[in-house]
């Protein structure tokens, strides 16, 4: 696949805020027991700004290629949930995205180790031209793209 210098420089943004977010945890929970982490759930918010006139071309492929891989993987308990929204009206461009699609990862460990999913791309789409294709469309119309790890707030203590 070839990606271009923005996308080049998004994955490292990924790299870097999946590497904060770490931190971040390390930093609330501390040094606490691994497995008292292991067994709390971890919820990142991916959030997605397509070109103008692009994101029903972006959530389509997204549906086709992407969600059945993230479907294989709660088949296997390392995500409990996945689950989609989008704005009903529009904002300004700054703070525009499009889509945010919210997993719920079985655990932090879980949602950031090295994890294999050519078996599942093998087994749904048995057309590999075809889906790198399609899946290097989909990051082309791109104009950003963002994770966030978050938390829930506690609003009776």
């Amino acid at each position: 696949m070839k990606f271009s210098t923005t996308q080049v420089h998004t994955v490292f943004q990924i790299g870097f805020m999946t590497l904060l977010g770490l931190v971040l945890l390390q930093m609330t929970y501390g040094q606490g027991p691994q497995a008292q982490q292991q067994d709390r759930s971890y919820v990142v918010e991916y959030y997605y700004k397509a070109q103008w006139g692009h994101s029903s071309e972006f959530i389509r492929l997204f549906k086709k290629n992407h969600y059945p891989v993230l479907k294989k993987q709660m088949e296997t308990g390392r995500i409990l949930r996945v689950s989609a929204v989008a704005p009903r009206f529009h904002m300004t461009e700054d703070g525009r995205w499009d889509y945010r699609v919210t997993i719920v990862w079985k655990n932090v460990e879980v949602a950031h180790e090295e994890y294999d999913t050519e078996p599942i791309i093998n087994q749904l789409f048995p057309d590999r031209e075809k889906y790198e294709r399609e899946e290097q469309r989909r990051f082309e119309i791109l104009l950003a793209h963002w994770d966030l790890p978050i938390k829930d707030e506690n609003l009776e203590k």
